[in-house]
């Protein structure tokens, strides 16, 4: 499974295509989907270009990208810098479960390590809406192991910072060998960051794991070209995924 990340907490100075009004994020889910992408994932954002957990943002940017891409399940982040407060998070989380079904996320990825994310995902979960658990570090595998509930998960995503291909593939294998056995029929996701990127989608290509690609995670082509948009990412993505089979 290939999924597109549409923008993360980047902006137009990191890169002029990245999408950040709804109908900026629906042209893109749209191009991204048509080149390979089978889900998506995106961080709304206010009238002013901030990262939003509102409801109001959370649903306009979703209506939009559903308009577009109908059937294709959406997600959104809840990274605890978009609003770091606890009881913000919930009290966000709860306006989102009483939006429609067009305007719901389908699911919302919670940064274990982070200390909403139990009570966030015991909400989410609690209320219909998916949770797919980014996963940082071993310690933060081992703190997962410790939630009720985990073969609920829609995801497990083993998430690594920017650094070099060496390094990032170690810790690849080290993180995923801490979540071996755990939730076993939840399925992984495996992506990395700027430098980490583009190697952990050929390692997850390898390992048979889902992963993602876009401009949150990567600005530039296999090659090191940069890349013109997220069409263009998920379109090499999918070539890697292909060569790997």
């Amino acid at each position: 499974m290939l999924q597109a990340c549409l923008n993360g907490p980047r902006t137009p100075a990191d890169h002029p295509a990245v999408p950040l009004r709804p109908a900026e994020l629906a042209a893109q889910a749209l191009a991204a989907v048509r080149a390979g992408a089978q889900a998506l994932h995106l961080h709304p954002r206010s009238a002013g270009g901030r990262e939003s957990l509102s409801a109001d943002d959370v649903a306009s940017a979703l209506r939009a990208v559903r308009a577009a891409c109908p059937g294709v399940p959406a997600g959104i982040s809840s990274g605890f810098w978009i609003l770091p407060d606890v009881e913000g998070q919930l009290a966000a989380a709860r306006a989102w479960l009483a939006l429609p079904p067009q305007a719901r996320p389908d699911y919302v990825s919670v940064n274990v390590h982070e200390p909403h994310a139990r009570a966030l995902a015991d909400l989410l979960l609690g209320g219909g809406i998916g949770v797919e658990a980014g996963v940082w570090t071993p310690e933060a595998a081992a703190q997962l192991r410790g939630w009720p509930g985990t073969d609920r998960l829609t995801r497990i995503l083993a998430e690594l910072p920017d650094g070099p291909e060496e390094a990032a593939l170690s810790q690849a294998d080290a993180l995923l060998a801490a979540l071996r056995g755990l939730a076993p029929g939840v399925p992984r996701l495996l992506h990395g960051l700027d430098r980490s990127a583009w190697p952990l989608v050929r390692r997850a290509a390898e390992r048979g794991l889902a992963t993602r690609a876009g401009l949150e995670d990567m600005l530039t082509l296999p090659d090191g070209r940069p890349a013109q948009d997220n069409a263009a990412i998920v379109e090499a993505a999918r070539a890697v995924l292909a060569s790997r089979r």
